[in-house]
């Protein structure tokens, strides 16, 4: 029992022992799990911390990447940026090669050029004794220069004088004679060969200074007898058929120049309908063909530009009429024509003629003048007659007015060009004008007003033949008076008579020549220039 007892007090010890163990045990196991807890929360937060640190290295590793791939292209930009600098460190040494040798020759040749110092250093130590004489030189010749230029302006005032005096003594009104050539519309188209029976007998014997033309004519009395007829006139220039434009103009361009020295030009055509007048004043398209109204103007251009050089400054303007029945139109106007009423106005003081209502035209250019000979013609009246079929019923007075200052001499001048193109003259039979009552009073007006140009001629004439108290009827028609400042003896006049070569045209021709040849032998005066005198320089 004791050994019962003492096995049963062991098995209690032990199962006192056991539970110790197992209370222990369990202690140690709750210590453990807690352990375990713990050791899993710190295990997941190292796996956080793991997590993250794998995500920051893996971004590390891309910016990593990233400036691994920069850096390359830096390098290969580096080794292209080397490659350059080698290809230009070798083009530095070349050029550094040539420097020198470019040294050494500039070495040289500044050692020529101290020598040409050393030489011209001599050399300006001599001028410069000489610079006080040089002095002397030039104010001697600055006076020179201004002597000379005195001379100028005086040659100058020589010059218009001597011009005027050859003006003077070739005639204050003169006449040309002009002849056109056959045209195309003068023949039958199938009949050419008739041209040399169609031309008129007209010679030109004078061949030297070319200022006579004769006519012949031959027909049959009653009894069946030849007549011969021989009719010679002499003017100042007469021009044939093959006469150019240019060759017109050359002998007109001296009054020109007196238009610009301040005198009054009158230059008209004279002649039967289709005779050549308004080609001669107005012309034709091209260089060749201008007429001697823009080849003036441009005469005038050229001429005052010239005068520029000598102290004269210049203004023009310009202004074109119809005298159309009587009655004045303006040619540049906007309006209708035959509407306005112009009157002409004459300044006795200052010799300038003006129109009432009319437009006058500041001119700075010869080319503004051919458009205002296009829009001028464009509104002249024109009609058909026999004698051609766009005849020119009306008188075109194209007038440009020349102002000059010079401002050294402190004179002025004053001048203007009066350029005509009459309406063509024939007899009532002659141009078909009796049938149709508008023609004929046309006709009518145009012969009144050439017969008073006549009249004023002839007139003129007799007061410079020493009729003092002779009456100058300009007042019979438009034309004479508003060009009675450039008709009268205070002015040059030219009359360009124009001439058919058609044989049917040959009592007409007869009857402008004679008409001409009274003009050609009358004496008006001596023209007077329109200036102020100013104060020498």
């Amino acid at each position: 029992m004791d050994r019962e007892r003492a096995k049963l007090s062991e098995l209690e010890e032990s199962h006192m022992a056991l539970t110790r163990e197992l209370a222990t045990a369990r202690t140690q196991e709750l210590t453990h799990r807690r352990e375990l807890v713990d050791a899993s929360d710190e295990m997941e937060q190292m796996r956080k911390r793991h997590t993250r640190e794998l995500d920051e290295l893996d971004t590390q590793m891309r910016r990593r990447d990233r400036e691994i791939r920069e850096l390359k292209d830096e390098l290969r930009v580096c080794q292209d940026d080397l490659e350059r600098e080698r290809q230009t460190v070798s083009t530095l040494k070349s050029t550094i090669a040539h420097q020198s040798d470019a040294q050494l020759s500039l070495t040289t040749q500044v050692a020529a050029m101290r020598a040409q110092i050393d030489a011209l250093q001599g050399q300006l130590s001599t001028s410069s004794v000489s610079n006080s004489t040089l002095g002397l030189q030039l104010d001697t010749e600055r006076k020179k220069v201004a002597e000379l230029e005195r001379q100028v302006l005086d040659a100058e005032t020589v010059r218009r004088k001597l011009h005027n005096m050859v003006q003077e003594l070739k005639g204050n009104i003169r006449v040309f004679c002009r002849v056109r050539p056959i045209l195309p519309s003068d023949l039958i188209p199938s009949a050419l060969k008739l041209k040399e029976q169609a031309m008129a007998r007209i010679a030109f014997p004078d061949k030297l200074d070319h200022k006579e033309i004769v006519l012949n004519s031959s027909s049959e009395n009653a009894m069946g007898q030849e007549r011969k007829d021989e009719w010679a006139f002499s003017f100042d220039r007469v021009f044939e058929p093959q006469s150019t434009q240019m060759e017109v103009f050359e002998e007109i361009s001296q009054l020109v120049q007196s238009c610009a020295d301040g005198y009054n030009v009158c230059v008209f055509a004279y002649g039967q309908t289709g005779s050549g007048k308004s080609f001669t004043m107005e012309g034709g398209h091209t260089d060749a063909t201008v007429g001697m109204i823009p080849r003036a103007v441009q005469q005038v251009f050229r001429v005052t530009e010239d005068l520029r050089t000598k102290g004269w400054e210049y203004k023009m303007e310009g202004q074109f009429l119809e005298i159309y029945n009587e009655t004045i139109n303006d040619l540049l106007g906007k309006g209708e024509l035959d509407k306005k009423k112009h009157e002409i106005k004459h300044d006795t003081r200052t010799g300038r003629t003006t129109v009432t209502d009319a437009n006058v035209v500041a001119l700075h250019s010869s080319a503004q003048v051919r458009t205002l000979l296009a829009q001028a013609q464009s509104r002249r009246s024109v009609a058909a007659t026999l004698m051609n079929e766009r005849s020119s019923r009306s008188h075109s007075v194209f007038t440009l007015r020349i102002r000059g200052m010079n401002a050294q001499t402190g004179e002025t001048c004053e001048g203007s060009l009066n350029l005509v193109d009459l309406a063509g003259s024939e007899r009532l039979e002659k141009s078909g004008a009796a049938s149709d009552r508008d023609r004929l009073r046309e006709t009518q007006n145009i012969n009144r007003s050439l017969s008073a140009l006549g009249d004023v001629i002839a007139a003129l004439g007799e007061k410079g033949d020493g009729k003092s108290d002779k009456h100058i009827p300009y007042r019979n028609s438009k034309l004479t008076y508003l060009l009675q400042n450039s008709l009268s003896g205070n002015s040059k006049t030219l009359m360009v008579l124009n001439l058919s070569p058609l044989a049917t045209h040959l009592n007409e021709s007869l009857c402008s020549l004679r008409f001409a040849t009274k003009v050609n032998n009358t004496t008006i005066g001596t023209a007077k220039k329109q200036t102020k005198p100013g104060i020498s320089a």
